[in-house]
């Protein structure tokens, strides 16, 4: 399924002069991550003035959206390589706009593809701190080096003045460089969070094609030929499948007209409500799988990538696992099914297995308990107070 990018229009100047703050997070995790430390730094500095590019969850917590990058998430060398001129306009869009208005610090949160190539932009015009600048940098949820690409940490300590991980092993992956690394917590264990999931044998299966309009084309219809076998066994069964945008529930709407005796089987949610209870799940593997590992929630993790970009992963990722809590724990607590191997009957195997085993439930509840102690890091240590820092906005000014 060919990706749809919304028109490109000139970035808005900024509404309360030069801006404290300008965050650029692409993918929707990251929005929501970056608009939780949002309203944590707000808490100690509510005048704070922060513009982005980002979504809907960093303009509710009242940053200026300059563009929505959320909707254009794609992933895979392909696709990339598909909407080039786009993402070479919305990259030269973004300089002309920091060199203009020269925000007082840049948080990059996740998106490398296009943050790194922003970050080394800034240190060769002399805009950046470590150019020559003003601009101070810090990134947050860095780039995965320790799975593909690890010579990136050189580069990133060339241009970056900080780096907060989420995942306490990463500190590691950048001992060998001067990049000043710290480990803030992982988003989903701070106290005041809410996962959006939770478990409950009683409830209606989980199905989760994640957020990306190609990959959840391909994605999609495998969830629900799996859900579907699954049914013949237990022909009662009901599944929710949550969305993050419109544009991924036009998706799934598509791809449910080829499985109209599902109809009455399948409900769609949009990932708003907290707590959602969930009697196993059928996944991707991004950040919502790491909900479903610390929820306690029982399945499978399933992918499927353009074949080229495959081929190319397989080259280039040496990891023994694509799903996180797997990679933490160093084991398969959501078996994975990439690929070739992603087939139906596999699927329906491990939905029933989940439904019906209860050992299932037992290791699921064991590894989430596992996970949340790997994942704190004390309540001196979060993204918020890091950032503030990093402003020069810390707690010793902040008084």
């Amino acid at each position: 399924m060919s990706e749809q990018l919304p028109a490109l229009s000139d970035f808005a100047a900024p509404i309360n002069g030069q801006p404290d703050l300008l965050i650029i997070a692409g993918e929707h995790s990251g929005d929501e991550h970056a608009a939780q430390f949002v309203a944590d730094m707000r808490l100690k500095q509510p005048d704070l003035k922060v513009a982005c590019l980002g979504g809907v969850e960093l303009q509710g917590e009242g940053a200026q959206l300059l563009y929505d990058l959320t909707a254009v998430s794609i992933v895979g060398f392909a696709e990339v390589v598909r909407h080039y001129s786009f993402f070479k306009a919305l990259f030269d869009r973004t300089l002309d706009w920091i060199e203009r208005y020269r925000p007082k610090h840049i948080c990059f949160v996740d998106y490398p593809g296009f943050n790194l190539r922003i970050a080394e932009q800034l240190l060769e015009r002399g805009l950046s701190k470590k150019g020559g600048g003003e601009i101070g940098i810090s990134y947050y949820i860095g780039p995965q080096v320790w799975a593909w690409k690890a010579k990136r940490r050189f580069k990133m300590a060339r241009t970056l003045d900080r780096l907060g991980v989420i995942f306490p092993f990463e500190v590691e992956c950048f001992a060998d460089t001067e990049l000043p690394t710290e480990f803030v917590g992982h988003p989903f264990v701070r106290e005041s969070y809410q996962l959006p999931l939770s478990y409950d044998a009683s409830a209606p299966v989980l199905l989760l094609p994640g957020s990306r309009t190609a990959a959840v084309g391909r994605i999609f219809p495998l969830l629900l030929q799996g859900f579907q076998l699954a049914q013949k066994s237990k022909p009662d069964l009901k599944a929710k499948v949550v969305y993050p945008s419109q544009r991924i529930r036009d998706v799934l709407e598509t791809v449910l007209q080829d499985y109209p005796e599902l109809q009455s089987s399948i409900e769609l949610v949009r990932n708003e409500a907290d707590g959602l209870p969930a009697s196993a799940v059928l996944m991707s593997s991004g950040t919502m799988s790491l909900a479903c590992a610390l929820s306690g929630i029982p399945g499978a993790i399933v992918y499927r990538l353009n074949p080229l970009s495959y081929w190319l992963g397989r080259m280039l990722v040496k990891i023994p696992y694509i799903g996180i809590a797997n990679l933490l724990l160093k084991r398969p607590l959501h078996p994975e099914f990439i690929q070739g191997a992603a087939k139906p009957k596999r699927l329906a195997e491990q939905i029933l297995t989940a439904l019906d085993d209860p050992q299932a439930g037992h290791a699921a509840a064991v590894g989430a308990a596992e996970l949340r102690g790997l994942l704190h890091a004390g309540s001196d240590a979060t993204a918020a107070v890091w950032l503030l820092e990093a402003c020069g906005l810390g707690s010793d000014d902040a008084e």
